[in-house]
């Protein structure tokens, strides 16, 4: 799951669904911006999704675009998992986390705000997962709701 270097590390899921020709651009964005986070994003011009159904889709669509009138986390793909941290910025905000379930990501990048860390976006297709199943379930749709209230009401 993780790409580690000497300072950074890259998280990716390792169910293929985020292809890993995208660290070299992680990489490159965070080495010319100066940037703490670089984040993959489905929801920019040349990102996107493929092998989603519209209920899938309606899911992320919707829980990002809540997130970003209750929130304004600073990036427009909250709920995504591929990213690049300066790996001090990572340590940071993994000991500051409290959510479980999905919901670490999106506090992963309103916790990043919070604390002023700079984040840039890189556009990526996410291509629906090779192997596996989604984990997806009613409980986490619920998990999700109850944490973005948490964040609302505490950051």
């Amino acid at each position: 799951k993780a790409v580690v270097s000497t300072q950074s590390t890259g998280i990716l899921d390792a169910d293929m669904s985020h292809h890993p020709k995208f660290i070299a651009e992680f990489t490159k964005v965070q080495q010319a911006t100066g940037c703490d986070i670089v984040t993959g994003t489905r929801y920019r011009p040349g990102g996107g999704v493929y092998g989603w159904d519209w209920t899938r889709k309606l899911i992320s669509c919707t829980a990002n675009y809540l997130t970003q009138i209750m929130l304004w986390p600073g990036c427009s793909d909250v709920t995504g998992s591929f990213r690049l941290y300066r790996r001090e910025v990572l340590e940071n905000l993994v000991s500051c986390v409290t959510s479980k379930g999905y919901i670490f990501q999106m506090e992963m990048m309103v916790r990043a705000k919070q604390f002023g860390y700079r984040v840039e976006e890189v556009p990526i297709t996410f291509v629906d997962r090779v192997y596996g199943e989604s984990k997806i379930s009613s409980k986490e749709i619920i998990g999700f709701w109850m944490g973005l209230l948490h964040l609302f009401a505490t950051t």
